[in-house]
Protein backbone atom coordinates (compact mmCIF):
# COMPACT_ATOMS: atom_id res chain seq x y z
CA UNK A 1 0.00 0.00 0.00
CA UNK A 2 2.76 2.40 0.99
CA UNK A 3 4.87 1.78 -2.11
CA UNK A 4 1.92 2.17 -4.50
CA UNK A 5 0.79 5.50 -3.03
CA UNK A 6 4.30 6.93 -2.75
CA UNK A 7 5.30 5.87 -6.26
CA UNK A 8 2.13 7.32 -7.77
CA UNK A 9 2.48 10.68 -6.02
CA UNK A 10 6.22 10.86 -6.74
CA UNK A 11 5.65 10.35 -10.46
CA UNK A 12 3.17 13.21 -10.43
CA UNK A 13 5.46 15.61 -8.58
CA UNK A 14 8.59 14.83 -10.64
CA UNK A 15 7.22 15.48 -14.10
CA UNK A 16 8.87 18.24 -16.13
CA UNK A 17 5.62 20.16 -16.38
CA UNK A 18 5.35 20.39 -12.59
CA UNK A 19 8.97 21.56 -12.30
CA UNK A 20 8.44 24.28 -14.89
CA UNK A 21 5.24 25.36 -13.14
CA UNK A 22 7.09 25.47 -9.83
CA UNK A 23 9.81 27.79 -11.16
CA UNK A 24 7.29 30.03 -12.91
CA UNK A 25 5.12 30.38 -9.81
CA UNK A 26 8.06 31.14 -7.52
CA UNK A 27 9.46 33.76 -9.92
CA UNK A 28 6.08 35.43 -10.27
CA UNK A 29 5.53 35.61 -6.50
CA UNK A 30 9.11 36.87 -5.98
CA UNK A 31 8.72 39.63 -8.58
CA UNK A 32 5.39 40.67 -7.06
CA UNK A 33 6.90 41.01 -3.58
CA UNK A 34 9.91 42.99 -4.86
CA UNK A 35 7.64 45.30 -6.85
CA UNK A 36 5.65 45.94 -3.65
CA UNK A 37 8.83 47.21 -1.99
CA UNK A 38 9.78 44.11 -0.07
CA UNK A 39 13.51 43.54 0.35
CA UNK A 40 14.85 40.92 -2.08
CA UNK A 41 16.27 38.81 0.75
CA UNK A 42 12.97 38.76 2.63
CA UNK A 43 11.08 38.25 -0.62
CA UNK A 44 13.09 35.07 -1.28
CA UNK A 45 12.10 33.76 2.16
CA UNK A 46 8.46 34.91 2.19
CA UNK A 47 7.54 33.67 -1.25
CA UNK A 48 7.84 30.06 -0.07
CA UNK A 49 5.29 30.52 2.71
CA UNK A 50 2.95 32.55 0.55
CA UNK A 51 2.91 29.80 -2.05
CA UNK A 52 2.35 27.23 0.71
CA UNK A 53 -0.65 29.21 2.01
CA UNK A 54 -2.01 29.41 -1.55
CA UNK A 55 -1.57 25.66 -1.95
CA UNK A 56 -3.44 24.99 1.31
CA UNK A 57 -6.19 27.41 0.22
CA UNK A 58 -6.58 25.71 -3.17
CA UNK A 59 -6.63 22.29 -1.48
CA UNK A 60 -9.32 23.35 0.98
CA UNK A 61 -11.33 24.96 -1.82
CA UNK A 62 -11.10 21.73 -3.83
CA UNK A 63 -12.36 19.83 -0.80
CA UNK A 64 -15.35 22.16 -0.48
CA UNK A 65 -16.14 21.84 -4.20
CA UNK A 66 -15.98 18.05 -4.04
CA UNK A 67 -18.15 17.81 -0.93
CA UNK A 68 -20.85 20.37 -1.70
CA UNK A 69 -21.06 20.30 -5.48
CA UNK A 70 -19.70 17.08 -6.97
CA UNK A 71 -21.01 14.77 -4.22
CA UNK A 72 -24.49 16.31 -4.36
CA UNK A 73 -24.57 15.91 -8.13
CA UNK A 74 -23.50 12.27 -7.82
CA UNK A 75 -26.14 11.64 -5.13
CA UNK A 76 -28.90 12.97 -7.41
CA UNK A 77 -27.74 10.73 -10.25
CA UNK A 78 -27.64 7.69 -7.98
CA UNK A 79 -31.22 8.26 -6.80
CA UNK A 80 -32.44 8.13 -10.40
CA UNK A 81 -30.95 4.69 -11.09
CA UNK A 82 -32.73 1.41 -10.33
CA UNK A 83 -29.56 -0.54 -9.55
CA UNK A 84 -28.64 -1.23 -5.92
CA UNK A 85 -24.87 -1.59 -6.25
CA UNK A 86 -24.44 2.16 -6.83
CA UNK A 87 -26.29 2.82 -3.56
CA UNK A 88 -23.34 1.13 -1.85
CA UNK A 89 -20.51 2.62 -3.89
CA UNK A 90 -21.92 6.15 -3.93
CA UNK A 91 -23.40 6.19 -0.45
CA UNK A 92 -23.01 9.65 1.16
CA UNK A 93 -21.01 8.30 4.10
CA UNK A 94 -18.67 6.52 1.68
CA UNK A 95 -18.21 9.44 -0.71
CA UNK A 96 -17.54 11.92 2.09
CA UNK A 97 -14.43 9.97 3.00
CA UNK A 98 -13.24 10.04 -0.61
CA UNK A 99 -13.61 13.84 -0.66
CA UNK A 100 -11.46 14.11 2.46
CA UNK A 101 -8.54 12.67 0.49
CA UNK A 102 -8.53 15.49 -2.06
CA UNK A 103 -6.93 18.18 0.13
CA UNK A 104 -4.04 16.11 1.56
CA UNK A 105 -3.22 14.64 -1.87
CA UNK A 106 -3.02 18.13 -3.41
CA UNK A 107 -0.89 19.37 -0.53
CA UNK A 108 1.41 16.35 -0.80
CA UNK A 109 1.89 16.93 -4.53
CA UNK A 110 2.29 20.71 -4.29
CA UNK A 111 4.59 21.07 -1.24
CA UNK A 112 7.74 20.91 -3.47
CA UNK A 113 6.35 23.90 -5.41
CA UNK A 114 6.49 26.00 -2.23
CA UNK A 115 10.00 24.81 -1.26
CA UNK A 116 11.83 23.88 -4.48
CA UNK A 117 15.23 24.66 -3.05
CA UNK A 118 14.56 22.33 -0.07
CA UNK A 119 13.45 19.36 -2.19
CA UNK A 120 15.92 17.04 -0.49
CA UNK A 121 15.67 18.50 3.03
CA UNK A 122 14.57 16.51 6.07
CA UNK A 123 11.84 19.01 6.98
CA UNK A 124 10.15 18.73 3.59
CA UNK A 125 10.42 14.96 3.74
CA UNK A 126 8.82 14.94 7.20
CA UNK A 127 5.95 17.18 6.08
CA UNK A 128 5.27 14.95 3.10
CA UNK A 129 5.32 11.87 5.29
CA UNK A 130 2.73 13.45 7.60
CA UNK A 131 0.53 14.13 4.58
CA UNK A 132 1.03 10.58 3.35
CA UNK A 133 0.04 9.17 6.76
CA UNK A 134 -3.11 11.27 6.74
CA UNK A 135 -3.93 10.06 3.20
CA UNK A 136 -3.49 6.42 4.24
CA UNK A 137 -5.59 6.92 7.41
CA UNK A 138 -8.43 8.51 5.42
CA UNK A 139 -8.16 5.75 2.80
CA UNK A 140 -8.43 3.06 5.49
CA UNK A 141 -11.45 4.80 6.95
CA UNK A 142 -12.98 4.93 3.46
CA UNK A 143 -12.48 1.16 3.01
CA UNK A 144 -14.00 0.50 6.46
CA UNK A 145 -17.09 2.62 5.74
CA UNK A 146 -17.41 1.06 2.29
CA UNK A 147 -17.45 -2.44 3.79
CA UNK A 148 -19.99 -1.28 6.40
CA UNK A 149 -22.23 0.04 3.61
CA UNK A 150 -22.02 -3.33 1.86
CA UNK A 151 -22.94 -5.02 5.16
CA UNK A 152 -26.01 -2.82 5.70
CA UNK A 153 -27.28 -3.48 2.17
CA UNK A 154 -26.84 -7.26 2.23
CA UNK A 155 -27.93 -7.74 5.86
CA UNK A 156 -31.40 -6.49 4.88
CA UNK A 157 -31.77 -9.11 2.15
CA UNK A 158 -33.77 -12.19 3.07
CA UNK A 159 -31.17 -14.72 1.88
CA UNK A 160 -28.44 -13.14 4.02
CA UNK A 161 -30.37 -12.36 7.22
CA UNK A 162 -29.34 -15.62 8.88
CA UNK A 163 -25.64 -15.22 8.04
CA UNK A 164 -23.02 -13.89 10.52
CA UNK A 165 -22.18 -10.95 8.24
CA UNK A 166 -21.26 -8.67 11.11
CA UNK A 167 -18.52 -11.02 12.29
CA UNK A 168 -17.08 -11.12 8.76
CA UNK A 169 -17.26 -7.33 8.57
CA UNK A 170 -15.38 -6.92 11.83
CA UNK A 171 -12.77 -9.46 10.74
CA UNK A 172 -12.16 -7.55 7.49
CA UNK A 173 -11.98 -4.22 9.34
CA UNK A 174 -9.51 -5.54 11.89
CA UNK A 175 -7.32 -6.97 9.12
CA UNK A 176 -7.36 -3.73 7.13
CA UNK A 177 -6.54 -1.54 10.13
CA UNK A 178 -3.79 -3.92 11.21
CA UNK A 179 -2.14 -3.69 7.78
CA UNK A 180 -2.68 0.08 7.71
CA UNK A 181 -1.05 0.47 11.14
CA UNK A 182 2.03 -1.41 9.93
CA UNK A 183 2.25 0.83 6.84
CA UNK A 184 1.86 4.03 8.89
CA UNK A 185 4.54 2.98 11.38
CA UNK A 186 6.86 2.08 8.50
CA UNK A 187 6.37 5.58 7.06
CA UNK A 188 7.11 7.23 10.41
CA UNK A 189 10.35 5.31 10.92
CA UNK A 190 11.14 5.40 7.18
CA UNK A 191 11.51 1.63 6.94
CA UNK A 192 9.99 -0.97 4.65
CA UNK A 193 6.82 -2.70 5.98
CA UNK A 194 8.53 -6.06 5.44
CA UNK A 195 11.00 -5.14 8.18
CA UNK A 196 8.15 -4.64 10.63
CA UNK A 197 6.45 -7.85 9.55
CA UNK A 198 9.70 -9.74 10.17
CA UNK A 199 9.89 -8.28 13.65
CA UNK A 200 6.23 -9.13 14.29
CA UNK A 201 6.93 -12.74 13.40
CA UNK A 202 9.29 -12.95 16.34
CA UNK A 203 6.66 -11.51 18.67
CA UNK A 204 3.78 -13.67 17.38
CA UNK A 205 3.35 -15.30 20.80
CA UNK A 206 2.76 -11.92 22.43
CA UNK A 207 0.30 -10.94 19.71
CA UNK A 208 -1.60 -14.20 20.17
CA UNK A 209 -1.85 -13.48 23.88
CA UNK A 210 -3.06 -9.91 23.32
CA UNK A 211 -5.55 -10.85 20.59
CA UNK A 212 -6.54 -14.20 22.10
CA UNK A 213 -10.26 -13.47 22.31
CA UNK A 214 -10.31 -11.96 18.82
CA UNK A 215 -8.53 -14.96 17.28
CA UNK A 216 -10.71 -17.46 19.14
CA UNK A 217 -13.81 -15.50 18.21
CA UNK A 218 -12.81 -15.42 14.55
CA UNK A 219 -12.16 -19.17 14.41
CA UNK A 220 -15.32 -19.96 16.39
CA UNK A 221 -17.40 -17.70 14.14
CA UNK A 222 -16.21 -19.63 11.10
CA UNK A 223 -17.09 -22.93 12.80
CA UNK A 224 -20.54 -21.71 13.83
CA UNK A 225 -21.27 -20.51 10.30
CA UNK A 226 -19.73 -23.46 8.43
CA UNK A 227 -21.55 -26.05 10.56
CA UNK A 228 -24.80 -24.03 10.59
CA UNK A 229 -24.82 -24.23 14.39
CA UNK A 230 -26.11 -20.73 15.05
CA UNK A 231 -27.49 -17.69 13.25
CA UNK A 232 -29.33 -14.49 14.05
CA UNK A 233 -32.96 -15.19 14.97
CA UNK A 234 -32.34 -18.65 16.47
CA UNK A 235 -33.77 -19.49 19.87
CA UNK A 236 -30.99 -20.97 21.98
CA UNK A 237 -30.75 -22.07 25.61
CA UNK A 238 -27.48 -22.15 27.55
CA UNK A 239 -28.47 -22.32 31.25
CA UNK A 240 -24.84 -22.41 32.40
CA UNK A 241 -24.42 -18.81 31.24
CA UNK A 242 -27.98 -17.62 31.86
CA UNK A 243 -28.95 -17.51 28.17
CA UNK A 244 -32.44 -18.53 27.05
CA UNK A 245 -33.86 -16.50 24.20
CA UNK A 246 -33.33 -15.22 20.67
CA UNK A 247 -29.94 -14.49 19.13
CA UNK A 248 -29.96 -10.83 18.10
CA UNK A 249 -26.34 -10.32 17.06
CA UNK A 250 -23.32 -12.43 16.14
CA UNK A 251 -20.05 -10.47 16.10
CA UNK A 252 -16.35 -11.28 16.14
CA UNK A 253 -16.09 -11.35 19.93
CA UNK A 254 -19.65 -11.76 21.21
CA UNK A 255 -22.98 -13.45 20.63
CA UNK A 256 -25.87 -11.42 22.07
CA UNK A 257 -28.98 -13.25 23.23
CA UNK A 258 -32.19 -11.44 24.17
CA UNK A 259 -33.72 -13.55 26.93
CA UNK A 260 -37.45 -13.95 27.37
CA UNK A 261 -37.38 -11.49 30.29
CA UNK A 262 -35.85 -8.92 27.85
CA UNK A 263 -32.43 -9.04 29.49
CA UNK A 264 -29.37 -9.36 27.26
CA UNK A 265 -26.82 -12.14 27.75
CA UNK A 266 -23.44 -11.82 26.02
CA UNK A 267 -21.51 -15.02 25.31
CA UNK A 268 -18.07 -15.34 23.66
CA UNK A 269 -18.38 -17.39 20.42
CA UNK A 270 -15.69 -19.86 21.47
CA UNK A 271 -17.82 -20.93 24.46
CA UNK A 272 -20.61 -21.92 22.06
CA UNK A 273 -18.15 -24.15 20.20
CA UNK A 274 -16.34 -25.61 23.21
CA UNK A 275 -19.44 -25.98 25.42
CA UNK A 276 -22.91 -27.35 24.71
CA UNK A 277 -26.04 -25.31 24.03
CA UNK A 278 -29.55 -26.09 22.89
CA UNK A 279 -30.80 -24.62 19.61
CA UNK A 280 -34.60 -24.67 19.28
CA UNK A 281 -34.55 -23.62 15.61
CA UNK A 282 -35.04 -27.23 14.51
CA UNK A 283 -38.29 -27.30 16.47
CA UNK A 284 -39.45 -24.08 14.80
CA UNK A 285 -38.69 -25.47 11.36
CA UNK A 286 -40.39 -28.80 12.11
CA UNK A 287 -44.10 -29.56 12.05
CA UNK A 288 -44.77 -29.18 15.76
CA UNK A 289 -43.59 -28.48 19.27
CA UNK A 290 -43.50 -31.39 21.67
CA UNK A 291 -45.69 -31.75 24.75
CA UNK A 292 -44.56 -34.38 27.22
CA UNK A 293 -46.42 -34.24 30.51
CA UNK A 294 -47.88 -36.85 32.87
CA UNK A 295 -50.63 -37.09 35.47
CA UNK A 296 -50.34 -39.46 38.46
CA UNK A 297 -53.35 -41.74 38.90
CA UNK A 298 -54.17 -43.12 42.34
CA UNK A 299 -53.57 -46.88 42.00
CA UNK A 300 -56.39 -47.73 44.43
CA UNK A 301 -58.94 -46.27 41.98
CA UNK A 302 -58.08 -48.72 39.17
CA UNK A 303 -60.67 -51.51 38.75
CA UNK A 304 -62.37 -53.81 36.24
CA UNK A 305 -65.26 -52.36 34.27
CA UNK A 306 -68.75 -53.55 35.19
CA UNK A 307 -71.56 -53.85 32.60
CA UNK A 308 -73.01 -50.63 33.99
CA UNK A 309 -69.71 -48.82 33.50
CA UNK A 310 -69.41 -50.13 29.92
CA UNK A 311 -72.94 -48.99 29.17
CA UNK A 312 -72.01 -45.51 30.43
CA UNK A 313 -68.81 -45.40 28.39
CA UNK A 314 -70.68 -46.38 25.22
CA UNK A 315 -72.53 -43.08 25.44
CA UNK A 316 -69.23 -41.22 25.04
CA UNK A 317 -68.92 -40.49 21.33
CA UNK A 318 -65.12 -40.97 21.18
CA UNK A 319 -65.36 -44.35 22.97
CA UNK A 320 -68.39 -46.07 21.42
CA UNK A 321 -66.52 -47.89 18.63
CA UNK A 322 -63.61 -48.76 20.92
CA UNK A 323 -65.86 -50.26 23.61
CA UNK A 324 -67.80 -52.36 21.09
CA UNK A 325 -64.72 -53.72 19.33
CA UNK A 326 -62.80 -54.43 22.52
CA UNK A 327 -65.77 -56.06 24.22
CA UNK A 328 -66.31 -58.28 21.19
CA UNK A 329 -62.66 -59.42 21.27
CA UNK A 330 -62.92 -60.08 25.05
CA UNK A 331 -66.11 -62.14 24.72
CA UNK A 332 -64.70 -64.25 21.87
CA UNK A 333 -61.55 -64.94 23.85
CA UNK A 334 -63.44 -65.89 27.03
CA UNK A 335 -65.79 -68.22 25.11
CA UNK A 336 -62.98 -69.95 23.29
CA UNK A 337 -61.16 -70.58 26.58
CA UNK A 338 -64.32 -71.47 28.56
CA UNK A 339 -63.71 -68.76 31.12
CA UNK A 340 -65.76 -68.77 34.33
CA UNK A 341 -67.08 -65.20 34.47
CA UNK A 342 -68.29 -65.55 38.05
CA UNK A 343 -64.78 -64.59 39.16
CA UNK A 344 -63.43 -61.39 37.63
CA UNK A 345 -59.83 -62.51 37.78
CA UNK A 346 -60.54 -65.18 35.17
CA UNK A 347 -60.20 -64.34 31.48
CA UNK A 348 -59.87 -60.93 29.96
CA UNK A 349 -61.59 -57.79 31.23
CA UNK A 350 -61.56 -54.11 30.39
CA UNK A 351 -60.36 -51.72 33.10
CA UNK A 352 -61.38 -48.16 33.71
CA UNK A 353 -57.75 -47.07 33.31
CA UNK A 354 -57.46 -48.85 29.93
CA UNK A 355 -60.69 -47.26 28.73
CA UNK A 356 -59.45 -43.89 29.96
CA UNK A 357 -56.21 -44.29 27.96
CA UNK A 358 -58.21 -45.15 24.86
CA UNK A 359 -60.36 -42.07 25.40
CA UNK A 360 -57.30 -39.83 25.71
CA UNK A 361 -55.82 -41.25 22.49
CA UNK A 362 -59.05 -40.56 20.61
CA UNK A 363 -59.36 -37.13 22.21
CA UNK A 364 -55.82 -36.08 21.17
CA UNK A 365 -56.39 -37.29 17.61
CA UNK A 366 -59.57 -35.25 17.37
CA UNK A 367 -57.89 -31.93 18.20
CA UNK A 368 -57.01 -29.68 15.19
CA UNK A 369 -54.22 -27.98 17.18
CA UNK A 370 -52.21 -31.23 17.34
CA UNK A 371 -50.02 -32.41 14.46
CA UNK A 372 -51.29 -35.89 13.68
CA UNK A 373 -48.34 -36.69 11.40
CA UNK A 374 -45.96 -36.72 14.36
CA UNK A 375 -45.92 -39.07 17.35
CA UNK A 376 -49.09 -38.96 19.41
CA UNK A 377 -49.68 -41.43 22.24
CA UNK A 378 -50.76 -41.96 25.84
CA UNK A 379 -48.61 -44.35 27.85
CA UNK A 380 -48.09 -45.63 31.38
CA UNK A 381 -44.79 -45.06 33.12
CA UNK A 382 -43.24 -46.96 35.98
CA UNK A 383 -45.57 -46.83 39.03
CA UNK A 384 -44.11 -44.99 42.00
CA UNK A 385 -45.13 -44.12 45.55
CA UNK A 386 -47.05 -41.18 44.07
CA UNK A 387 -49.24 -43.36 41.82
CA UNK A 388 -49.24 -44.46 38.18
CA UNK A 389 -47.85 -41.75 35.85
CA UNK A 390 -50.04 -41.52 32.75
CA UNK A 391 -48.01 -39.60 30.18
CA UNK A 392 -49.43 -37.67 27.24
CA UNK A 393 -46.90 -37.39 24.43
CA UNK A 394 -47.85 -35.32 21.39
CA UNK A 395 -46.79 -32.35 19.23
CA UNK A 396 -48.62 -29.07 19.12
CA UNK A 397 -49.03 -27.68 15.59
CA UNK A 398 -48.75 -24.21 17.12
CA UNK A 399 -45.11 -23.49 18.02
CA UNK A 400 -45.18 -19.90 19.32
CA UNK A 401 -44.68 -19.83 23.07
CA UNK A 402 -47.92 -18.24 24.34
CA UNK A 403 -50.37 -20.13 22.04
CA UNK A 404 -48.39 -23.33 22.66
CA UNK A 405 -48.87 -23.00 26.41
CA UNK A 406 -52.59 -22.42 25.86
CA UNK A 407 -52.86 -25.60 23.77
CA UNK A 408 -51.32 -27.87 26.37
CA UNK A 409 -53.17 -26.12 29.22
CA UNK A 410 -56.51 -26.71 27.45
CA UNK A 411 -55.65 -30.39 26.98
CA UNK A 412 -54.77 -31.00 30.62
CA UNK A 413 -57.69 -28.92 31.89
CA UNK A 414 -59.94 -31.33 30.03
CA UNK A 415 -57.99 -34.38 31.26
CA UNK A 416 -58.23 -33.35 34.91
CA UNK A 417 -61.94 -32.59 34.57
CA UNK A 418 -62.78 -35.91 32.86
CA UNK A 419 -60.86 -38.27 35.17
CA UNK A 420 -63.70 -38.70 37.76
CA UNK A 421 -66.06 -39.80 34.95
CA UNK A 422 -63.99 -43.00 34.66
CA UNK A 423 -63.99 -43.74 38.39
CA UNK A 424 -60.35 -42.70 38.71
CA UNK A 425 -58.65 -40.32 41.09
CA UNK A 426 -55.61 -38.11 40.67
CA UNK A 427 -52.96 -38.80 43.27
CA UNK A 428 -52.30 -35.79 45.48
CA UNK A 429 -50.55 -35.48 48.80
CA UNK A 430 -52.89 -34.58 51.68
CA UNK A 431 -53.41 -30.88 52.15
CA UNK A 432 -54.40 -28.91 55.22
CA UNK A 433 -58.02 -28.91 54.10
CA UNK A 434 -58.00 -32.72 53.79
CA UNK A 435 -56.72 -33.05 57.34
CA UNK A 436 -59.38 -30.67 58.66
CA UNK A 437 -62.16 -32.62 56.91
CA UNK A 438 -60.83 -35.90 58.36
CA UNK A 439 -60.79 -34.39 61.84
CA UNK A 440 -64.39 -33.18 61.49
CA UNK A 441 -65.54 -36.64 60.36
CA UNK A 442 -63.88 -38.26 63.34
Amino acid sequence: MKEVIVDTLTVVTKTEGVQETTNAVMQEVNHSLVSMGVDATWANKADNWIVLILIIGVALLSNVICRHIILRAVAKLVKRTKATWDDVVFDHKVMIHISRMVAPILIYIAIPIAFPEHAQSGLLDFLRRICLIYIIAVFLRFISVFLAAIYHVYSEREQFKDRPLKGLLQTAQVTIFFIGAIVIVSILINKSPTVLLTGLGASAAILMLVFRDTILGFVSGIQLSANNMLKVGDWIAMPKYGADGTVIEVTLNTVKVRNWDNTITTIPPYLLVSDSFQNWQGMRESGGRRVKRSINIDMSSVRFCTPEMLAKYRKIQLLKDYIDKTEEVVEIYNKEHHIDNSILVNGRRQTNLGVFRAYLNSYLKSLPTINQELTCMVRQLQPTETGIPLELYFFSAIKDWVPYEEVQADVFDHVLAIIPEFGLRVFQNPSGEDLRELRVKN
